[in-house]
């Protein structure tokens, strides 16, 4: 039985494997816009799972004591985006800005993501554990990105949103002025605001598949 494939992103690719096949074998077929949003749940899912897994970890083994931690004051960089805050405030805005808000926080928290992991690297006390989870992280919202940018190319086709998403989602530039400075309170910063905004990715997907799959429960 040959393995059923599905169109992403203009190629065809096998389901749970890496080869690509070849074009328009009849045993592929094109993705259902559900299957898209499952797959991008999922991965939002897990993406949050380890930001909340590593918040907890530095929390435990590098600030001293939970009365620091009530005394910071978090500078998050992505707060220049205009991101809805509670689930009636995103069904309120226009699917397209929502879904635009989902890709300019995935593209603005790449490069610091990758900081964080590198400058994570030189403290010997952050274990082999939380070093795979850190590079894990950074590698999954390369991934989404991918994965969100994939469904919204499927909703354009099927004429449910336009192009204009695409200008939405256009990111300013939101990294550190210098990230070799980052100290452990400027790493707490990035897991504490990386851990809000993945929570924020995950609802927000779930509004947008409540709202263009219907017959869904949501």
């Amino acid at each position: 039985m040959g393995l059923s494939c599905l169109l992403l992103r203009g190629r065809w690719v096998r389901v749970g494997a890496a080869p690509i096949c070849s074009d328009m074998q009849e045993s592929c077929q094109v993705a259902s816009l559900t299957d898209l949003f499952e797959r991008v749940l999922q991965h939002s899912a897990r993406l949050h799972s380890v930001s909340s897994d590593l918040h907890s970890d530095f929390e435990q083994y590098f600030l001293p004591s939970k009365n620091q931690i009530h005394r910071i004051s978090h500078n998050c960089r992505t707060s220049a985006i205009l991101a809805p805050d509670g689930k009636e405030n995103a069904q309120r805005m226009p699917r397209e800005e929502l879904m635009g808000v989902i890709l300019k926080l995935l593209v603005a928290w790449k490069d610091p993501l990758w900081y964080f992991h590198q400058s994570m690297a030189h403290h010997h006390d952050f274990n082999n554990y939380s070093s795979s989870k850190a590079l894990e992280m950074t590698n999954m919202v390369h991934k989404l990105h991918t994965g969100v940018e994939t469904v919204a190319e499927k909703m354009q086709v099927l004429g449910m949103i336009s192009n204009f998403v695409n200008r939405l989602a256009s990111p300013e530039a939101l990294l550190p002025s210098d990230h070799t400075t980052w100290g452990l309170l400027e790493n707490y910063d990035v897991l504490y605001c990386f851990r809000r905004d993945s929570n924020r990715v995950q609802n927000y997907l779930k509004i947008l598949k409540c709202a263009f799959i219907p017959e869904e429960e949501c």
